[in-house]
């Protein structure tokens, strides 16, 4: 559990970082759009998984 736990910790980093590339390419006087569309679509899977391994630590509960 807390190694799931540190993973997650470390993807939330690296989506927090993500953001703040996105941010940075988003202000350059020259955009470019391919890169800032690669970066959003890492991040969106950053988040899947994020969600995927914290729902591993939530116990399932049978109704």
């Amino acid at each position: 559990m807390d190694e799931l736990a540190q993973r997650i910790e470390v993807m939330r980093i690296e989506h927090r970082d993500l953001d703040d590339a996105i941010a940075a390419l988003n202000s350059a006087t020259v955009r470019d759009e391919l890169q800032i569309a690669r970066l959003k679509r890492r991040k969106l899977r950053l988040r899947d998984e994020i969600a995927q391994a914290e729902d591993m630590l939530v116990p399932d509960i049978i109704a």
